[in-house]
């Protein structure tokens, strides 16, 4: 293969957000040929394209809102501009929103559809909305032919959905934080989250044209993808609206999530307008919109790893804010209340060690790199773990400290884990805190969940998506794993549980649900079942902690 204001701002906030997206009702309107269909929009008249090759229909570059560059920089997304002057032929690339170097264009809110063929005669299908993954620093949502995630679609021919892939704005377009952000009218905190929120909306008015169902939506992702996943699925902005039913996250990456106007929040907005050229401006944010394209990607570069690995993840990602994303995860998770009923997660053995400093593996001291600060004057001693550790999670008390090492000791036992090193204690910790509980959380939290765990060697972050992302070897040279898990995933989106299309035959074990406290486990020996217990017990400390750890 992710918003506080005065009163009067937040009134006017809200305002726009609920009319940012008010068009007229589109015209269902299909017409052309197979292989060359036309879609007629409100807005807009779509040419899509077809493979005879995959049996798939696609529109690869539909725009769902306007530009964000000039006055619609760092601003919740605005309707897309009607095109009238004829048929719009989607079969063309999309411009990535600006990355941290010289790539994208802030002309990028763009997404596809592709899905297997369909008349109006047939019944609308299910509706599968993909998020990209990079940290909320970096990704796009352009595809190829087959796009990434075929490989779960096409698992089975019990699946016949329509899969939605849309662009999002990340690093400091996407999440610049700061109290300023929150109280100036033309801005909006999170924009990057009010991106997937718009391509929802899209999705609700028009996705029924391409033959799909607007009240049976999945939302899936990966990494950041699957942090988005969590995001839409606490969001207090999206409560009631009915968005989307179905919530599958995969190796969800939610780092901490501070307040927009938290300390290193405002840090982060201070060294961006100095990087700019800003800090002495009358109007900081009238300065902030003008400013250069390529020295905000600089700042971004600088900034998303210089804490990398001491107080932050990658620096830029969501904030907690008073309009959307008004609670973090452990509120929510107490309190009960996603926005999907069903949930199928997965987490991998290994995965917290991609994000942890390289130099824990050594005895030696790891130098700076030159440019992150952050790698330097950490080894594999106790002392740089507990070092770490402090620098981490700053607020944690002498008594967490100590609940901490008993949990992770340093040599211990985890699930399928058993460790003798801070490399692999560390990683554990950190995949337990950013990504394992949360997908054990969303999980547990929902009417029904279920949780799958990947170990086959070397499970670490994103190895798992060779089964289920592109076309491999890797399908056909084991295919059972590839059946039984593409299959469960492919079957969650078609009918809301990973067993009712199940692929593997009787003598595979199915997908448990996470109340009976089991895990489906992918290994190298097979598909099978585990306990959580250690897990479940992990995780209920972390949200013990919540107020000194902001997840």
């Amino acid at each position: 293969m992710l918003l506080s204001t005065a009163s009067a701002s937040l009134q006017l906030l809200a305002l726009l957000s609920s009319i940012s997206f008010t068009f007229a009702s589109p015209r269902p309107s299909t017409r052309g040929n197979d292989t060359h269909p036309i879609v007629d929009l409100d807005y807009v008249s779509l040419q899509g394209a077809s493979s005879a090759q995959y049996n798939l229909t696609y529109y690869r570059s539909i725009p769902f809102a306007a530009s964000t560059a000039g006055k619609n920089r760092f601003r919740a997304p605005q309707p897309p501009k009607p095109i009238k002057n004829g048929i719009y032929n989607t079969n063309r690339a999309f411009d990535m929103c600006p990355q941290r170097t010289v790539n994208g264009s802030e002309d990028c809110l763009y997404l596809g559809v592709y899905s297997r063929p369909w008349t109006k005669k047939q019944d609308l299908r299910p509706v599968l909305l993909t998020f990209y993954g990079g940290g909320f620093i970096r990704g796009s949502a352009s595809f190829d032919i087959p796009p990434s995630g075929f490989p779960v679609l096409n698992v089975s021919s019990s699946n016949d959905y329509v899969v939605v892939y849309s662009n999002y704005r990340t690093n400091v377009f996407g999440f610049l934080p700061g109290s300023k952000i929150a109280s100036h009218p033309d801005v909006d905190l999170n924009p990057g989250l009010l991106d997937q929120q718009a391509a929802l909306k899209w999705i609700q008015k028009y996705i029924s044209t391409f033959g799909g169902d607007p009240k049976n939506v999945t939302i899936w992702g990966q990494s950041a993808g699957g942090g988005s996943v969590v995001a839409q699925t606490i969001a207090t902005g999206n409560r009631g609206k009915k968005l989307f039913k179905k919530a599958m996250s995969s190796s969800p990456f939610w780092p901490k999530t501070p307040r927009y106007d938290a300390p290193e929040s405002e840090d982060i907005y201070r060294q961006t307008l100095k990087d700019v050229g800003c800090s002495n401006s009358t109007d900081e944010i009238a300065c902030l919109k003008a400013a250069d394209i390529q020295l905000l990607r600089d700042s971004a570069l600088r900034l998303s790893t210089s804490l990398q690995y001491t107080t932050s993840a990658f620096t830029f990602g969501p904030v907690i804010d008073d309009t959307f994303l008004t609670a973090p995860l452990s509120t929510v998770i107490k309190n009960g209340s996603l926005n999907a009923d069903l949930v199928l997660t997965s987490y991998n053995l290994h995965e917290g060690e991609n994000f942890i400093p390289p130099g824990f593996s050594s005895a030696t001291t790891s130098p700076t790199d030159g440019f992150n600060s952050s790698l330097a004057s950490f080894n594999s001693s106790l002392a740089s773990f507990d070092s770490w550790l402090t620098g981490y999670l700053p607020a944690l008390t002498p008594s967490d400290i100590a609940a901490i090492k008993a949990l992770y000791p340093p040599s211990g036992t985890a699930e399928e884990i058993t460790y003798n090193t801070t490399y692999v204690r560390a990683g554990l910790l950190y995949r337990d805190l950013v990504l394992a509980c949360p997908a054990y959380w969303l999980a547990r939290s929902a009417k029904k969940g279920w949780l799958i765990e990947y170990t086959i060697s070397p499970a670490k972050h994103a190895s798992d998506v060779q089964y289920w992302n592109t076309i491999g070897a890797i399908q056909r040279t084991d295919a059972l794993t590839y059946r039984g898990y593409a299959g469960a995933m492919g079957s969650f989106v078609q009918a809301g549980d990973p067993n009712v299309n199940k692929v593997t035959d009787g003598s595979v074990v199915g997908v448990p649900e996470i109340g009976s406290g089991t895990q489906f486990l992918v290994t190298s020996g097979g598909l099978k079942q585990g306990r959580i217990d250690m897990l479940e017990k992990r995780c209920a400390f972390w949200l013990s902690v919540a107020e000194r750890v902001p997840i």
